[in-house]
């Protein structure tokens, strides 16, 4: 069983930063890939980044490539989303994920587990 929890949410004017933080129960993290996704209201959930268990290989969604970024430290059983250039159409619950696999990591259907979410708004 492996418990996330996200944190660094808040709210950030148009063109601002923020770094999202997923903190992992599991002393086994280092075997999971991790996944950033986020659900807007009345949307599907969308996805952002992956990682592997390594860090080695990274993928992106098309709508935030150039200006997120997906990064881990294993050491600490931490997954990060330092989130650049925010516009408000980045307004939503973004969420960490947990997944026993390494390939096709944009599907949310093969991530083991969630966060519960944290709130991030974009204010024009």
């Amino acid at each position: 069983q492996v418990q996330l929890v996200e944190s660094g949410g808040g709210l950030v004017q148009a063109g601002g930063s923020l770094r999202l933080s997923c903190a992992a129960s599991a002393r086994t993290f280092r075997s999971y890939s991790m996944g950033w996704f986020r659900q807007a209201p009345g949307k599907e959930r969308e996805f952002l980044a992956a990682i592997t268990w390594s860090g080695a290989f990274q993928t992106y969604a098309d709508s935030v490539k150039g200006r997120f970024t997906i990064s881990r430290d294993n050491a600490k059983n931490t997954v990060y989303l330092q989130m650049n250039s925010l516009k408000p159409e980045d307004t939503a619950v973004y969420f960490c994920a947990a997944s026993s696999e390494s390939g096709r990591l944009f599907r949310p259907g093969i991530y083991d587990y969630w966060g519960q979410g944290t709130q991030v708004t974009v204010s024009s």
